[in-house]
């Protein structure tokens, strides 16, 4: 299963979720003693140990979503296990962020591959539609 691992942005829940639905090895930032640590810090952390990084900060990692990879903490990686975002809105709650990495979950379960992936899951504004995508970064040559 995938190794995921939760920013602190998002609850600790969606790790126990992830851990319900067989991704064991999933955990959550705090849990991992790096509550607080800037994205380049946890940038060397992700590379080294393989994680699946899963966050709403997505544009800090993958750069602006119409250019992704031309900025962002994983912009000049060649290889990565993947990135998660779960782009909601701001202040998003801790039903919608189940909600939400449902849909992860779901996509993992079909595809648990992610490596130089984003996976990104998206809510439009009325709360009615979501959207998930999946595509390389970097992109394929």
């Amino acid at each position: 299963m995938t190794k995921l691992l939760i920013d602190e942005c998002l609850s600790a829940e969606l790790a126990l979720m992830a851990r319900e639905r067989g991704h064991h090895e999933a955990s959550h930032v705090v849990w991992i003693g790096k509550s607080g640590w800037k994205d380049w810090g946890l940038k060397e952390i992700l590379l080294q140990e393989d994680w699946v990084f899963v966050t709403w900060n997505c544009k800090d990692f993958r750069g602006p979503k119409g250019a992704p990879g031309s900025k962002g903490v994983f912009a000049d990686v060649p290889i990565h296990a993947g990135l998660v975002c779960i782009d909601g809105p701001t202040g998003m709650n801790l039903e919608l962020q189940r909600f939400l990495f449902g849909f992860v979950l779901d996509e993992l379960d079909q595809q648990p591959d992610l490596t130089n992936q984003i996976l990104e899951v998206s809510i439009d504004e009325s709360g009615e539609s979501v959207d998930i995508l999946r595509y390389e970064l970097p992109a394929e040559s």
